[in-house]
């Protein structure tokens, strides 16, 4: 995934959460790959909240808070909304994630009923994810913001323990959709000495995030600068505040 990818955060957060994570297909597919290891099936377009939904049905109460799907935006829309009216109808206990980037990424950023744009980039009406949700059933729908690790975190304990469906909407848009880069003081780097080289950083599989080894089997993360795009992911995960901005004068 790109540096700064919204996809990052939610991955990270489910490993940590050992949560059995039913997938889809986008470019959030690739938190199936090391080092993020989390997600667990990925079969077609769809598929993801009707193997939640089976599996919610399988374990029944012994089943409750370990699975989630997760499903992109326009996925969602193309092939989702159906799976999650099954949730409904048949009164099954799943949350599903809708990872709204606000475009069709992984095929080239198309525009999709979300985006409020056609094809051509005429502006039209846009699909309210939320209303949507609602509409077919889910009376537990909530936003999150994919950068903040902690209210992810606790958005996903408390929607995952509730004996009834839910939709979690996790709201900032492709990183690639945005124009020209982030300010100077908003990229991060690593302060070599207060680092200690736990690695624990280099779990989020960032590109921007190089690893710079020492004597004896030591050595110190980097932050690429010409990479990073000042997510902040790095520095929340840090256990020693080792990662600062790149303009942060208190060390």
């Amino acid at each position: 995934m790109c540096p700064g990818c919204p996809h990052r955060g939610i991955f990270y957060t489910l490993k940590k959460q050992k949560l059995f994570v039913t997938g889809d297909i986008g470019c959030y597919t690739l938190g199936a790959l090391p080092p993020l290891n989390a997600m667990d099936t990925c079969i077609c377009m769809g598929a993801g909240i009707g193997q939640a939904m089976g599996i919610d049905k399988a374990l029944g109460a012994a089943g409750q808070g370990k699975a989630v799907a997760v499903i992109g935006d326009s996925t969602f829309l193309h092939s989702g909304m159906t799976g999650l009216l099954d949730i409904a109808y048949n009164r099954g206990t799943c949350t599903v994630i809708i990872l709204d980037n606000r475009t069709t990424a992984m095929t080239g950023r198309q525009e999709h009923p979300g985006t409020g744009r056609t094809v051509q980039g005429d502006k039209t009406k846009k699909v309210d994810l939320s209303s949507l949700c609602g509409a077919l059933g889910i009376d537990h729908v909530r936003k999150v913001n994919p950068y903040d690790l902690d209210g992810l975190a606790a958005a996903l304990q408390e929607e995952t323990a509730r004996p009834e469906p839910s939709v979690i909407i996790a709201e900032a848009p492709c990183v690639l959709l945005r124009k020209g880069g982030p300010p100077p003081e908003s990229l991060f780097m690593v302060h070599e000495e207060t680092c200690v080289g736990c690695r624990g950083c280099l779990q989020l599989g960032c590109p921007a995030i190089e690893w710079k080894p020492g004597e004896n089997k030591s050595g110190k993360s980097h932050i690429n600068e010409s990479l990073c795009v000042g997510c902040a992911l790095c520095a929340q995960v840090c256990p020693k505040e080792a990662i600062i901005k790149t303009h942060d004068d208190n060390r």
